[in-house]
């Protein structure tokens, strides 16, 4: 299992900051998600994470935005939860020409929701340029769940950066109108400590 908390560039502490979010990605391998990704600049590579940086303008306020990606590291079917950690939302990836991987999208969902149960969640279906028709197809696992669904092409670009920027504004809207279920936690300790029940 793999720890990001050695990492300098990698201190979690900077996604508290109005302006920064982490995005990341899950699905199995060969999917396409570092495809996705490579338009922006790498700025870390270790064995089991690469990191992607990009900057962008929501609602006319400069956005900071890490883009993580699992380097390999979804062969073993679980992530390390330092990899969840302070993460905003999510972009689940699977490739429309293999089954299986749509299959496995529960358990990615499963592991996503164990440690971050409220952040928002996106379904991409990547590969469409190899068949237009699959756009055509029903995929339940996105409905079901009440997740967003987009058919994209990492290779051509395909509904790429509508994905992104959906997703980014996802991720700040989550920000900014939301308190983490372990901040609130603390926050109540932090209550009872400082005015303790007379009973």
């Amino acid at each position: 299992m793999w720890d990001a908390s050695g990492i300098p560039e990698l201190d979690q502490d900077k996604y508290d900051a109005d302006e920064e979010v982490k995005i990341i990605c899950l699905g199995d391998s060969a999917v396409g998600k570092s495809k996705l990704m490579e338009s922006h600049p790498q700025q870390l590579s270790t064995y089991a994470l690469t990191l992607y940086k990009y900057t962008t303008t929501i609602d006319s306020k400069a956005v900071l935005v890490d883009f993580w990606d699992t380097a390999g590291q979804e062969r073993f079917q679980s992530m390390h939860p330092s990899y969840y950690h302070k993460a905003h939302a999510c972009i689940m990836v699977f490739d429309v020409q293999r089954k299986i991987t749509y299959k496995n999208l529960t358990s990615w969902y499963t592991g996503l929701r164990e440690y971050r149960p409220e952040i928002p969640c996106v379904v991409v279906a990547n590969k469409i340029d190899a068949d237009m028709k699959v756009t055509q197809r029903n995929f339940n696992f996105a409905k079901k769940q009440g997740l967003p669904l987009y058919f994209v092409s990492a290779a051509d670009g395909t509904n790429v950066v509508k994905m992104l920027k959906e997703t980014i504004k996802m991720a700040m809207s989550y920000k900014q109108n939301s308190s983490d279920f372990m901040d609130e936690v603390m926050q109540e300790l932090e209550v009872q400590y400082i005015f303790p029940s007379r009973y």
